[in-house]
């Protein structure tokens, strides 16, 4: 330790904010360092989000356009070759369910699933989800396995 490289004790050191607003005699009474008059002087004041000083706001100047539908429902894709994969790790060996795939982490507890063509299946699994493809219900049939929607 030297004289270049000394500082303070952790937590010594406390800079409290400006005391605003504490009679003529701070330097910092009457207006308290707001300015004169507007809005941002009086109390209360908070600007809306997205103001920009009486400007027309962004999402007042960008046009509004598409459609989002309430009634779409979401699926979780699972490709073929991912499901070849735990067989191959001997995680699953002949049936796969919903509990199966949450516990491998592949899909989480509350979503839809649907199994996807990608990849080939080489093993004979009863899968059972809620939607396939039809290639991916095909590669399942055609390796000796069944292809059931829940």
């Amino acid at each position: 330790m030297n004289l270049s490289n000394l500082q303070p004790a952790e937590g010594s050191v406390n800079r409290d904010g400006k005391r605003l607003g504490r009679g003529q005699g701070s330097g910092k009474g009457g207006t308290a360092a707001r300015g004169h008059k507007g809005a941002k002087s009086r109390s209360g004041y908070s600007k809306k989000i997205g103001f920009e000083g009486g400007q027309m706001p962004l999402q007042r100047r960008v046009p509004k356009f598409g459609f989002t539908n309430i009634n779409r429902k979401e699926y979780q894709g699972i490709n073929l070759d991912r499901l070849q994969a735990l067989v191959d790790d001997k995680v699953i060996k002949e049936t796969v369910t919903l509990d199966i795939l949450v516990e491998n982490g592949l899909v989480r507890k509350n979503e839809l699933v649907k199994i996807l063509g990608g990849g080939e299946l080489k093993a004979s699994l009863k899968i059972s989800v809620h939607k396939f493809t039809a290639t991916a219900k095909a590669a399942i049939e055609a390796a000796g396995g069944e292809a059931i929607s829940l």
